[in-house]
């Protein structure tokens, strides 16, 4: 084993690189109760997610491990599971609805893109035509969207007409205050809210303690609390429930290529590829500079290229076994803080998601309060990425704003990217241009090609949703 992961060459062991795989499990863990919550809502069979996801997690973090040597691991990722709930639920009352089959298509579609462009290293050249402000407002917006759906999952966070306000005085402002749509604060008094505030709290103080799997903790204690006071019937909810995995509800190859051409999915396979693009790119460098991969550059860059064609291959195999994009997990990071530095830690935490397996009538208890919750958390870790953001320079400030914000307010991950990409190189182009900029703002000929190609979209078939 050390002669095949390297250990002693790494600084390792096989205790610390165990004791660090587990620790990735943990953390992530609570993807097996979240994802088949949110796609569950989107039409697809909640056992079958997360039959999906226990397997992907599985079998691709494995794959990371024996054949790359890299400590991350892998699983369907947060925000862009969201954005395929909202793809299917936002077409639901179009002339053309988007079935979970034909998402799953798209996904998959996007997953070959993906690997096309990591063999032909156009990737790595997206990646450098796009700013970094650009990449970290993605990351931020990703996360206030996610937590928006932590909250209305919750019910603190209502979205409505009944509670519109109209008896206010006529002015500039009366439009606003009483438009249609209104996101008001929600009952109190509500079991699920303050299940959701109970598990919230708890995950909180977890993290401010350090505790690793904090999140994973803090769902499955909200769950116990939920099952002492009611709201969870264990005797209905286990009736009837196997221990050993029914593989014949799987999901597998459940497509519609025919559905997808037919209803125009192309911008939301682009959005799938672009936006997976930036994310596994930051969660893989970011991972690797903090395990010390990158000291020798041409061979951390090498690692990191390997990385990128196991996480391709991810994106596929996912949709294949019926599940959202399969994406590298920044969580990784807490396996690596806990010392692990080799492919094992992946192989670990691997094997964690394979015994997952057997635990689904456990998973099956956990209640939506306490996925809420965790939602809500996970929006806090990706919104730190705020802080790298230069908002004192308006071409950066500008373009990314509108990227953080038109993501949660218009509730589709798509709309942000394009505004971001679209007001970025406008006020480049115009700062340059106007000698103030002394040129220092870099366009590259990729991002007009984008810009151009969003302006069409919207253009010739209005809102992404």
């Amino acid at each position: 084993m050390d002669g095949f992961f390297r250990l002693k060459e790494n600084g390792t062991n096989v205790r610390t690189e165990i004791m660090a795989g587990l620790t990735t499990f943990m953390t992530m863990a609570y993807i097996l109760a979240v994802n088949p919550g949110i796609l569950g809502g989107a039409g697809l069979n909640a056992y079958s997610v997360f039959l999906a996801t226990a397997l992907a997690g599985g079998i691709f973090t494995i794959a990371m491990g024996l054949f790359v040597n890299f400590p991350v691991a892998l699983a369907p990722g947060m925000g862009l599971n969201a954005y395929f709930a909202t793809v299917v639920l936002a077409s639901a009352a179009t002339d053309s609805p988007i079935t979970p089959e034909m998402a799953l298509t798209a996904v998959f579609i996007s997953g070959l893109i993906f690997l096309l462009l990591t063999l032909t290293q156009i990737r790595q050249m997206l990646i450098t035509a796009v700013p970094d402000s650009l990449k970290h407002a993605i990351t931020v917006g990703i996360g206030l969207f996610i937590t928006i759906i932590g909250l209305k999952n919750s019910g603190l966070l209502t979205i409505g007409v009944e509670n519109a306000v109209t008896d206010i005085p006529k002015g500039v402002f009366t439009d606003v205050l009483s438009f249609e749509t209104v996101i008001h604060m929600g009952n109190l008094g509500n079991p699920v809210v303050y299940l959701t505030l109970i598990g919230l709290a708890l995950i909180a103080v977890m993290m401010v303690l350090r505790v690793p799997g904090a999140i994973l903790w803090g769902i499955l204690a909200t769950t116990l609390i939920a099952i002492i006071t009611g709201d969870v019937n264990v005797s209905a909810t286990l009736e009837g429930q196997s221990w050993a995995p029914n593989f014949s509800e799987l999901n597998f190859w459940n497509f519609d290529f025919a559905g997808v051409w037919e209803t125009g999915l192309i911008s939301v396979i682009a959005t799938f590829t672009f936006v997976e693009l930036f994310d596994t790119f930051g969660t893989l460098v970011g991972t690797a500079n903090r395990a010390g991969i990158m000291k020798d550059p041409v061979e951390g860059k090498k690692r990191v290229g390997k990385a990128m064609f196991v996480d391709a291959i991810g994106v596929s195999g996912g949709a294949m076994l019926g599940t959202s994009t399969v994406t590298a997990f920044v969580e990784s990071s807490a396996g690596i803080a806990q010392g692990g530095r080799t492919g094992l830690t992946a192989v670990t935490t691997g094997v964690g998601f394979l015994v997952a397996l057997f635990l689904w009538p456990i998973i099956s208890l956990i209640p939506g309060s306490a996925t809420a919750a965790a939602l809500i958390i996970v929006g806090v870790l990706m919104v730190q990425s705020v802080k790298d953001i230069d908002f004192k320079d308006m071409v950066y400030a500008i373009p990314a704003f509108l990227t953080i914000a038109m993501m949660p307010f218009t509730y589709n991950i798509a709309n942000g990217v394009s505004f971001g990409i679209v007001s970025y190189v406008l006020l480049a182009t115009v700062a340059n241009l106007s000698g103030k900029g002394e040129s220092k703002y870099k366009v590259h000929w990729l991002m007009w090609v984008l810009a151009i190609l969003i302006i069409a979209r919207y253009a010739f078939f209005g809102s992404a949703g």
